[in-house]
């Protein structure tokens, strides 16, 4: 059993960091039940990874007695997870001071791009609109290009759902001390300012050059740090940043010395290059891998999404599972004693309606009202 067994969240259905955040606590041992709103039910959802190890039901919040439903649900609850626009869980009536008000104990983790306040509070947004706030994306590309969007990683998912389930664990903690809940308050634009810390220390030091990209030692702006074509159209990562690291990189690649000297020296940089994409396209990727793999060079070949689970170092160390036929990550990260795992796959909308309101204390007659009167829905 997982390090939060015994713990019952309610996840409000969203897509991107919510559902993210979710399936991390669900890996973890907690019952995570997904909450599916109004009659859109799509069968779809199943190939969704963020929705494994989750139980599901659908209530149409907007008849009478699909909130009184969901309120009851959260009587026996320790997490509710939205990810709404600032608002509307209030005007629902499931917004923190309803279900606290039943449930004083309950976190209530609310998940947003541009938070719960502010001049931007209400804007529609996306992850490149958020790290483009936050200072990210103007620091990602190449010299003297415009900006590259890094995939929908640094905002919605780092700085997102990975944000939005720390700092509902954290209150999850504190509420074991005090006995009371409090409002999480995650925002895409505050964790990726967060995930750009050491960079405003660099930039502080003088060790990074904030008005230009492609120009600093971790941005592709140096050549022992940077992505290289192989001679089969394949490509290479080297991350050789620290001297004798660079040493080994420029030994085994069998680069030429006297080219490859003064690595720090910053005018010496395109000529270095030059010397590294000449000598990578000399060999293949499975060459270059049985001669850097594995050394001190900080060397790793690039994978494609379908590549990286069968990779030997993934394979022996499980980072990659196999659930109902969809392969995807393993739970991360991992516990010596209580081991996180994937129960299940994902669940159709609807499909643990009926057993879950029965656990809360719904008569059968009850059950049987809500389905009749259209609250209770199932794909």
């Amino acid at each position: 059993m997982g390090p939060l067994h015994g713990f019952r969240v309610i996840e409000m259905a969203g897509i991107g960091p919510c559902p993210m955040a979710g399936m991390m606590l669900a890996d973890m041992g907690a019952e995570v039940i997904r909450v599916e709103r109004g009659t859109r039910l799509s069968p779809d959802q199943l190939n969704d990874v963020s929705f494994r190890g989750k139980k599901s039901i659908a209530l149409d919040l907007k008849k009478p007695g699909g909130v009184d439903a969901l309120l009851r649900l959260v009587d026996e609850a320790d997490v509710l997870l939205e990810g709404y626009r600032p608002g509307v869980a209030e005007r629902l009536g499931i917004g923190p001071e309803a279900c606290r008000a039943r449930n004083p104990k309950l976190v209530y983790g609310r998940m947003t791009g541009w938070g719960q306040e502010g001049p931007m509070a209400q804007a529609s947004g996306h992850d490149i609109n958020y790290i483009a706030l936050a200072g990210a994306l103007y620091a990602m590309g190449r010299r003297g290009e415009r900006p590259i969007p890094p995939l929908n990683v640094v905002g919605d998912m780092g700085g997102g759902g990975m944000l939005l389930a720390m700092g509902v664990i954290a209150a999850l903690l504190e509420a074991q001390r005090s006995g009371q809940g409090q409002v999480v308050d995650a925002a895409m634009v505050d964790g990726t300012a967060q995930l750009m810390w050491m960079f405003h220390g660099l930039q502080a030091g003088g060790f990074w050059n904030a008005e230009k990209r492609g120009v600093n030692v971790t941005d592709g702006g140096a050549p022992f740090y940077d992505v290289y074509e192989t001679a089969d159209g394949q490509y290479v990562a080297v991350g050789a940043i620290e001297p004798q690291f660079y040493g080994e990189l420029v030994r085994l690649s069998g680069a030429n010395a006297g080219t490859m000297a003064a690595q720090y020296d910053e005018r010496r940089w395109p000529e270095m290059r030059e010397e590294l994409e000449r000598v990578f396209k000399t060999r293949t990727r499975a060459e270059w891998c049985s001669s850097l793999e594995g050394s001190d060079a900080c060397f790793a070949p690039v994978l494609s999404l379908l590549e990286a689970p069968g990779h030997p170092h993934n394979q022996e160390r499980g980072t990659y599972i196999e659930v109902d036929g969809i392969v995807q990550p393993a739970p991360a990260p991992r516990f010596s004693r209580t081991a996180s795992e994937v129960r299940h796959g994902a669940r159709p909308a609807g499909a643990d309606g009926e057993a879950l309101l029965s656990a809360a204390g719904f008569t059968p007659t009850e059950i049987e009202s809500l389905r009749r009167d259209g609250v209770l829905l199932k794909c």
